[in-house]
């Protein structure tokens, strides 16, 4: 049974430890705004249109998608982190169900990257992005918190098999660079062989960059209600996997 007081509190120190922690906020920015402003500007002056818009329109919802990603799968530092430091154990001999605290700290790491992906949109409005600004900005805020909650998920999965901070950081390259060169977030995928767009389409991150791109841009190379719904499926099927995983592993602390 979910317990809000512990869902709150632990939403709350996510938020603290967020906000205390100027190296992490800056390090959740650089890499978005690099490609940002190296790509989207950069080679945006040499590539005129993809798809009928320009490099910049085409690119910004990818860097948003990036932003929300590396926060999320983030957020498995803190578990090993807590882990290592016996913060753990201290919430595991409370009443409270491993539900609550998976939960809690989903919300609090969905918070995080919203924020850090509300920072990138700034700033890319600021160089030239235009929004189509309509009721569908708030469908592309569902589309934000799909993405933050389905790699919140695969953070807490991998913290659960993966005991060290360094073999994390390695294992979460492994499976984010892949993913966003797989995502049309950068460079559309019509340019790449067949094989590649066939892998492409079991990429989850890139139904959610298709959203947004759809509810900004007003572009999408897919159905914004198929998009949504593949976002729906795999989060479900990720936070279950994500809880599950967690309480087995947090079951032997």
């Amino acid at each position: 049974m979910m317990d809000t007081n512990a869902i709150y509190v632990l939403w709350l120190r996510e938020m603290k430890r967020f906000t205390r922690a100027k190296s992490r906020v800056i390090g959740i920015l650089v890499m978005p705004l690099f490609f940002l402003l190296g790509l989207g500007l950069g080679l945006g002056g040499l590539v005129s249109h993809v798809g009928g818009e320009s490099y910049l329109q085409f690119i910004v919802p990818g860097i948003i998608g990036m932003s929300l990603m590396s926060a999320s799968i983030a957020s498995g530092f803190s578990v090993i982190w807590d882990r290592e430091f016996g913060f753990l154990k201290e919430i595991m001999v409370t009443p409270n169900s491993m539900a609550s605290i998976a939960v809690g700290r989903m919300l609090g790491g969905t918070t995080t990257a919203m924020i850090s992906a509300t920072m990138v949109t700034i700033v890319s409005v600021l160089v030239g992005f235009q929004i189509h600004y309509s009721i569908m900005i708030l469908l592309a805020i569902v589309f934000m918190v799909l993405i933050a909650m389905t790699f919140i998920s695969l953070g807490l999965i991998l913290a659960s098999m993966i005991t060290d901070l360094q073999g994390f950081g390695m294992i979460t390259n492994f499976f984010t660079m892949p993913l966003l060169f797989l995502s049309n977030g950068l460079f559309p995928l019509s340019q790449f062989p067949k094989i590649v767009q066939y892998i492409s389409y079991f990429n989850p991150l890139g139904y959610g960059i298709d959203g947004i791109r759809g509810t900004l841009g007003g572009v999408s190379a897919f159905p914004l209600a198929l998009d949504l719904a593949a976002m729906v499926i795999v989060v479900v099927a990720m936070a279950s996997f994500a809880t599950y995983a967690f309480s087995k592993s947090e079951a032997g602390v």
